[in-house]
C-alpha cells in the first residue's frame, strides 16, 4: 500500500520560510517522479514543483526563484523549501508520486498517488 505523508506546514509571516517534507512508503521511491501541488479555497489545484527520478526539476511560474524541490532517495523523502513566502502562497500543499517523467509532471493528471495535504498559511 502506497502512502505519502506530508509534514512541515504551519503559520508563517510574509517573508518567512517553511520546509515541507513528504515521506513515501510502499513504492520504489527512486523510480518515481515527485511533485508538489497546492490548492487554495475556491481555486483549482496548482502545480508548484516537480522532480523526476533523475532529479530534473520543474517549477510553477509563481514560485520560481523562491521555492526549491529536492529529494533524498535514501530516506524516501521529497522536500519543498519555501522562502520569501507571500500571503498568496496560502493553500493546502499536496505531495504526489508519478511514474512519468519530463515536463508532463507539471500536470496533476499524470500522478498515480497523492498525500492528504498539509496546510500552509502566510499572514501579511
Amino acid at each position: 500500500q502506497v502512502q505519502l505523508e506530508e509534514s512541515g506546514g504551519g503559520l508563517v509571516q510574509a517573508g518567512g520560510s517553511l520546509r515541507l517534507s513528504c515521506a513515501a512508503s510502499g513504492l520504489t521511491f527512486s523510480a518515481y517522479g515527485m511533485g508538489w501541488f497546492r490548492q487554495a479555497p475556491g481555486k483549482e489545484r496548482e502545480f508548484v514543483a516537480g522532480i523526476t527520478s533523475g532529479s530534473t526539476t520543474y517549477y510553477g511560474d509563481s514560485v520560481k526563484g523562491r521555492f526549491t524541490i529536492s529529494r533524498d532517495n535514501a530516506k524516501n523523502t521529497v522536500y519543498l523549501q519555501m522562502n520569501s513566502l507571500k500571503p498568496e502562497d496560502t493553500a493546502v500543499y499536496y505531495c504526489a508520486a508519478t511514474t512519468f517523467f519530463g515536463p508532463v509532471i507539471r500536470s496533476s493528471n499524470y500522478y498515480n498517488y497523492w498525500g492528504q495535504g498539509t496546510q500552509v498559511t502566510v499572514s501579511s
